[in-house]
């Protein structure tokens, strides 16, 4: 009979120790699982619907002449004048090392322009990149082409204009295309062209003012991107909008520490749970070790059995405990979330890493009473018989 089997009948005939240490690592097992599981699923969502807050950095020319304030950027009053940046060279962005983490850059051009006796400040912008930059904007019409322009509510209100009339800006009529719904920012009182159309009306073709960058979150490296695209682009200053780029990272943190320190407690019961019943398995078995060792059982075959033991009842929980831990995820979300796109996928390597805690903490907790069962005296184990 091989050692394999000795521990496989041992467990068989000790059922209920079997079963109750089963029972605690599968619990211990199952609820790391649906921790991690539920806060990458949560972490996942939230990233996503941080996506949608717009630029998280921005690229603007080295000067110090600004006063007029635009989204942290500070421009001059009634006119300016300032270094532009060549909108040629915002293409040095794209081969940064971590330009798989930029999900739009878009490049804007300001200026103020004399509309109805007030002056208005005008941004020239990407209009296919305004969802990601500016996905808070809800348009009352259309975005605007070539002749058209885009208003902020207080802009048309103090200007006095609607949807489809005209105004003169210098030599060019631009018609009201839209209305962009009241924002609670700084765009409500801006008028919006397009890039090349602000560009024309400022005599500045080729150049652009400053530029915003919305960087996918997940993982990316803030402070990274900003020293790459400022070696990139050496004539001009960038910088993250700590706010929001703070306030996303220290939410995740938040969570994983949260995660990971309710699993570490979590898995020191299991395996406490797994040492005081491996011990008391040992008590009850001294007679049938002192047999194994009379008969010519050495130290470590005994230890063997031990850890074999373990090492099945702790596997089996590894694999029990991860799909249960993933069914208490789904059923949280269930739960805990509001939004039903929620999904937890299939994780290889933490139903690995499941597998792997599991069968480290029984044994590492079955290495006491193991070498306790080694160290047992034969000849006072068959006095007892």
């Amino acid at each position: 009979m091989t050692l394999k089997e000795i521990s496989i009948r041992n467990l068989i005939r000790r059922k209920g120790k079997a079963a109750f240490v089963l029972t605690g690592l599968v619990i211990g097992v199952t609820t790391v699982v649906a921790i991690i599981s539920f806060v990458e699923a949560m972490t996942s969502d939230i990233n996503h619907k941080l996506e949608k807050y717009g630029a998280n950095i921005l690229i603007v020319p080295k000067t110090e002449n600004l006063t007029l304030s635009y989204g942290g950027l500070s421009l001059g009053g009634v006119s300016f004048e300032m270094e532009e940046i060549q909108e040629t060279e915002l293409t040095r962005v794209e081969a940064i090392k971590n330009a798989r983490n930029i999900a739009a850059l878009g490049p804007l051009v300001l200026g103020v322009i004399q509309v109805n006796g007030h002056r208005v400040l005008m941004a020239g912008v990407n209009f296919k990149v305004s969802g990601i930059l500016k996905p808070w904007w809800r348009v009352q019409g259309e975005l605007p082409d070539e002749n058209g322009v885009l208003l902020g509510t207080e802009a048309a209100r103090i200007l006095n204009l609607k949807r489809g009339e005209a105004l003169a800006v210098g030599e060019k009529t631009l018609r009201v295309t839209g209305i962009i719904e009241p924002t609670g920012s700084q765009d409500d009182q801006l008028a919006f062209a397009r890039l090349a159309t602000a560009q024309a009306l400022f005599n500045k073709n080729g150049r652009v003012s400053m530029a915003e960058v919305a960087a996918l979150c997940k993982d990316c490296p803030i402070e990274e991107m900003v020293r790459q695209i400022s070696e990139a682009l050496p004539g001009a200053k960038v910088m993250a909008i700590q706010q929001v780029v703070k306030g996303r990272m220290e939410a995740l943190a938040q969570f994983k520490k949260f995660s990971f320190g309710i699993s570490g407690v979590i898995m020191l019961i299991g395996s406490l749970v797994v040492l005081v019943t491996m011990m008391g398995s040992v008590r009850e078995r001294t007679d049938e070790i002192g047999i194994f060792r009379a008969i010519g059982f050495r130290r470590g075959h005994v230890m063997k059995i031990i850890f074999l033991e373990a090492g099945i009842v702790s596997g089996l929980a590894g694999f029990i405990g991860y799909f249960l831990g993933l069914g208490v995820a789904k059923v949280a979300i269930e739960f805990f979330s509001e939004s039903h796109s929620i999904s937890v996928p299939f994780d290889i390597q933490l139903a690995a890493a499941s597998l792997g805690v599991a069968l480290l903490v029984g044994l590492l907790s079955s290495a006491y009473p193991a070498l306790m069962a080694a160290r047992l005296d034969p000849n006072e184990a068959l006095r007892a018989l």
